[in-house]
């Protein structure tokens, strides 16, 4: 499903530049529950943006379900983001004064979904993670772990393939990051691929496989 292939990421130029990734090498296959771990600064999250489309490699190939992505302009990596990719980030990204339902029909609303069928999935989805009540409270009163599950509910609303998580228990208590995993492991035992980047061990051994990054570089596959 993903191929990469000596990716590498520069930022700046010339003695300012800053080598974020070296010819990595990776390949990801569909159902796989993956754990990216290293240290602060090790090029965790940039792998992850270019997995994710949100940036582009300096050189270097990466392949997705067969298709050549850094060849794809940006309207065509917008529909990737949007039908394929599923994303959960650690500050949840919820827009305090919108709605449950609001925040989590986001993507179905740039997919030109019709407002009967949002509210459709929109329900369905809290209904999963046991949180149908709260789809008319807007976001700011939810606790932390009901916006990290409406956050959750908002990558998995257009059903994608790929659900990429950057630090999803980071800002979370040991108890509500470990509901937090569980959740992601259900996602992946109905066949999505999960990707999440941590710092935890506790939560990389959760995973299926885990690689390890430092300096730019895969130093070990499990």
């Amino acid at each position: 499903m993903i191929k990469l292939q000596q990716i590498t990421k520069i930022y700046g130029k010339g003695e300012a530049s800053v080598c974020a990734l070296d010819g990595v090498d990776l390949t990801i296959e569909k159902g796989d529950l993956l754990a990216i771990v290293g240290p602060s600064g090790s090029g965790k999250s940039t792998l992850l943006n270019i997995i994710g489309c949100l940036d582009k490699p300096s050189s270097g190939t990466y392949h997705l379900n067969g298709q050549k992505i850094e060849s794809y302009n940006t309207n065509q990596l917008a529909r990737i983001r949007n039908q394929v990719l599923g994303f959960i980030v650690q500050d949840f990204a919820l827009i305090d004064k919108y709605s449950v339902f609001q925040n989590i029909a986001v993507p179905l609303t740039y997919a030109n979904v019709s407002r009967k069928e949002q509210r459709k999935r929109v329900e369905d989805v809290l209904a999963q993670m046991g949180m149908e009540s709260k789809i008319n409270k807007p976001a700011s009163q939810l606790s932390i772990g009901q916006r990290q599950r409406a956050a959750i509910c908002r990558a998995i609303i257009n059903n994608p393939d790929i659900v990429l998580a950057d630090e999803p228990t980071g800002a979370l208590d040991q108890k509500t990051g470990q509901d937090v995993v569980r959740l992601l492991q259900e996602i992946n035992e109905v066949g999505k691929t999960v990707i999440i980047v941590t710092h935890d061990m506790s939560i990389a051994k959760l995973c299926k496989h885990t690689i390890s990054i430092c300096d730019g570089k895969v130093v070990e596959k499990i």
